[in-house]
Order: structure tokens, then sequence, then C-alpha cells
């Protein structure tokens, strides 16, 4: 048995042996084959990530900082595909570039004619497309639109105080429109404001407004106050004027008048000679045509004008003028008899 078990072991282990080497010929070059396609399919892999990992997609209304180890090295601001080193070498940082907007709050603030007015005014702002306004944004704010906008009201604030210190109340409340200002006063809190903004944090002012303006009750009693005394004084001067105005046309007229009087009166005098004139000439020729009968109808005259009704005379009858009512009786001619038939 032993002998056997010999003999029988060399060749099993010759055929096993064979066995084997036989299986492991053909799996072996498939496993190549297959493990190098893997190696390729995992090249591609990594030159794929690769470049997805180097590429900068910068949309519309945005910007994209590269920075390399931290630091900012390129700014990309026009839209469209950009490239960079792989990370970690190179990152990106988003910018916005759209537009914002703030507003201050209600301030209380002094005009330049000692009164207290509240205003609340509005800033539009946004990054421009400019690399070194965009790392100045990064560095100052960290890239935060709230920081900005908190950093911008608070200059706002002070330009609003600033600003408004220069100017009257009648500037920017007023009920004649020509006496306004407030498109001056506007333009100049943004030229104050955009400076100021653009070198500290990078941001671009595009528009500063007011949106509201009233004012306290202590300022509005004393504004009333003051219009009224402007409202008076001004019907003061109007109604001098207008006293002044009739005086003028009073004296004017009187003037007039006196002038006209005067005309009128030598016109009354030069007609009045001109009447006595030829009345005169009517009386003469009338006494020349018969002295007796001029004189008796002027003596009718005279006693027409001095004997009235309730008159009593005393006085001679033969002197003049009342002789002619003697004269008159004796020289008359007695009247006739009625006839028979006669009517009286």
């Amino acid at each position: 048995m032993s002998g056997a078990h010999a003999c029988f072991s060399p060749g099993h282990d010759h055929d096993h042996g064979h066995d084997h080497g036989h299986h492991r010929t053909g799996p072996s070059g498939r496993g190549r084959w297959a493990g190098a396609v893997r190696a390729g399919i995992a090249v591609l892999l990594l030159a794929a990530a690769g470049l997805a990992s180097a590429a900068v997609m910068v949309g519309a209304g945005s910007a994209v900082v590269v920075t390399r180890f931290g630091e900012p090295v390129r700014v990309y601001t026009e839209p469209g595909l950009h490239w960079k080193l792989p990370a970690p070498i190179e990152a990106t940082v988003g910018v916005d570039l759209r537009l914002h907007t703030t507003s201050s709050g209600l301030l209380d603030v002094g005009t330049a004619d000692g009164l207290r007015v509240l205003m609340q005014a509005y800033v539009a702002w946004q990054v421009p497309a400019d690399p070194e306004a965009i790392r100045r944004f990064l560095q100052s704010v960290r890239n935060q639109p709230d920081d900005a906008a908190r950093q911008l009201r608070t200059f706002l604030g002070s330009v609003l105080e600033v600003t408004a210190g220069t100017v009257d109340l009648a500037s920017l409340l007023n009920t004649d429109p020509s006496r306004l200002r407030l498109d001056d006063y506007e333009a100049r809190l943004r030229e104050r404001l955009a400076d100021q903004a653009l070198k500290t944090y990078g941001v671009g002012i595009r528009q500063v407004g007011l949106e509201r303006l009233t004012l306290p009750t202590e300022t509005m009693t004393a504004t009333v106050d003051r219009l009224r005394a402007e409202r008076e004084t001004v019907a003061e001067e109007r109604m001098a004027e207008g006293r002044r105005q009739a005086a003028e046309i009073t004296s004017n007229a009187q003037r007039d008048a006196q002038i006209l009087q005067a005309r009128t009166q030598q016109q009354a005098a030069e007609i009045e000679a001109r009447s006595r004139l030829e009345a005169a000439r009517i009386i003469g020729e009338a006494y020349r045509a018969d002295p007796e009968l001029y004189t008796l109808l002027r003596s009718l005259d005279t006693l027409d004008k001095v004997v009235r009704g309730n008159t009593h005379l005393i006085l001679r009858t033969d002197a003049a003028p009342f002789r002619a009512l003697s004269d008159g009786a004796a020289e008359a001619p007695a009247k006739p008899a009625p006839t028979a038939g006669a009517r009286p």
C-alpha cells in the first residue's frame, strides 16, 4: 500500500500541476487587458476632473476672482469660459456685480437755517466691472453685500447730516416749485458718497435720492410760524403797494379834476363874458330903439325881483320905479261899456 501510494502520488501531482498551469494562461491575459482598460478610464476621469477643476465659467452680472494660495491673481469679468490652474493651486471666488439698494432709515438732521428735519434717503450701488474695485471689495467686506450695505448706510447718514447743514429748509420744503433745490441736493449727496464708497469699499454709487422728508413737531411749528410771518410780510408789502398806488391814483385824479375844473371855469368865464357883451349889445340896441319902453321894462323887472307875495312897501308912488304903477294906471284907457247882447 505504501508503494502503490508512492507510485500513484507522483502521477497525481503531475496531472494536477499540468491542469493548473493550463488554466492560468487564459484568464491572466484577460485580466491584464481589463486592468489596462480600467487604468485608461481612470486616467481619462482624472484628466476630465483636472479639466473641470481648471475651467472657470463666468455668468452675466458676476465676476470671478482667481486666487493662488488665498491671494487674488486674476479677475475675470467677461461672461464665458476661462481657465485656471487646478485645485488646490488656484481657487475661485464669485463676486455679484448686480445692482443693489439700501436705505438710510429716518434720520434727524439739521439745516443751515437752524431747523431740524426728518430725512430718509436710498442709495443704489453695485460693484463695478473693474478688477481693482473687485479686489478692494473682497478685501474690505470679504465679498459680503450685506456688510457693504451696512457700511454704506453709515456713510449715507454722515453725508446727509453734513450736506443738510449747507442748505436752507426752504430749498427742501416749499410750496413754490421755483425755490425747490431737491435735484441739486441729491446730486451733492451722490457726489460726496460716490468717491468715498469707491475708494474705501470698491463700490460704485449709481443713484442717491430722498424717499421721505418730513418735519418734527417743533420744526413744523417753527416752519408754520415762519411761513405765516413771510406771508404777512408779503401781504403788508402788497397792501403798502396798493395804498401807494391808490394814493397815486387819487392824487392824479385830483390833479386832473383841478385842471379840468380850472379849464371849465375858464371856459365858463369866457362864455359869461361873451354873454355879458351880447346882453349889453342887445340892451344898448333896445335902449336906442325906444328909451321910454326900455326904462319901463327895466323898472318892471326890478319890481319883479323886489316885490314878492308877502312884501309890504310904503313908498312914494311918484318915484321910480313905482311911478310906473301910477303912471300906467292914469294913462291906461278906460274900458268901453258892454253893449246889449254882448257877453261879458
